[in-house]
């Protein structure tokens, strides 16, 4: 009944769903895995990020290289802001809006410098390629929250001078022309004495794990109902399949049938009997009227 399934038409059927449901399989376990990074993610920023602040002493070694896990987590720094290696960041857009982000050196009481980024600035209307005006830092020695980030790839693209493509900090050490820590950079929280003007803050990171895994589910839901279709489609063919054969089947025995039954011979007409005599005479006086 199922012989049709080895014919080289529904084995390439075959093939294509089972290309299909793997790729589905393939796309599913791509979502579990960005919500596994999603999930890691949140917790760092749950455990991090309001966090009671630790001493420099304690995060020194993040600075050199941090921990994936100790992301987000709060230090207070104490030192002063080297406002000449003040630099813009380009490309830093902040719910939709294009901007910047403004990196400074800040130099601790300890002799090692830090980079901090103090904010999120507009497209500038006037000078374009820049923002309007740049806040200047606190002078003097400050004492700043900052929360650890990790730095960023270098990006093979210029940059304007003053500006930087990406917080990638070797190439910042570079520029500057002294060492820097470059394991991680500061994401400023707050800062005593206060500025006179302030960069935008950065928000809070969202802490929605999104659509991933109910978009998991739907790629591996994907991969069985191919199957399904599969089969329901064999099913059908096996139905159709069984009625043509049972039509041929009637339509062979109504053939035999008529074949083999014996042709009657037509019946012979009567004669008719001759009439007497005196019939004839009776039929005569009825016609008339006697």
């Amino acid at each position: 009944m199922y012989r049709f399934l080895f014919s080289s038409k529904w084995l390439g059927y075959l093939l294509l769903a089972a290309i299909f449901a793997t790729a589905c399989v393939f796309l599913g376990r791509w979502q579990m895995d960005r919500r596994a990074e999603t999930l890691a993610e949140i917790n760092r920023v749950v455990s991090n990020y309001s966090a009671t602040p630790i001493p420099f002493e304690q995060a020194r070694d993040q600075f050199n290289h941090l921990d994936p896990a100790k992301e987000w987590t709060q230090v207070e720094l104490k030192g002063t802001y080297d406002a000449a290696g003040e630099r813009i960041v380009r490309n830093r857009p902040l719910n939709g809006q294009p901007g910047y982000e403004v990196v400074v050196p800040f130099r601790l009481t300890t002799g090692e410098t830090v980079v901090i980024d103090r904010g999120w600035l507009p497209i500038g209307n006037t000078n374009p390629g820049s923002p309007d005006s740049v806040p200047a830092p606190p002078q003097g020695e400050v004492t700043a929250v900052v929360r650890l980030k990790h730095g960023e790839p270098e990006l093979q693209r210029g940059a304007p001078e003053g500006q930087l493509a990406s917080i990638d900090l070797p190439t910042y050490a570079a520029q500057l022309g002294y060492p820097l820590m470059t394991g991680a950079y500061g994401q400023l929280a707050s800062e005593t004495p206060p500025a006179a003007a302030m960069p935008v803050a950065f928000p809070k990171p969202s802490t929605d794990e999104g659509t991933h895994l109910s978009y998991s589910l739907q790629w591996f839901a994907f991969g069985v109902l191919m199957f399904v279709g599969f089969g329901y489609a064999a099913r059908q063919q096996a139905r159709n399949a069984a009625i043509d054969a049972e039509d041929e089947e009637l339509i062979d025995d109504g053939a035999m049938h008529a074949a083999v039954a014996p042709r009657r011979r037509p019946a012979a007409p009567r004669k008719r009997k001759k009439a007497t005599a005196e019939e004839e005479e009776d039929a005569l006086l009825d016609a008339q009227g006697y």
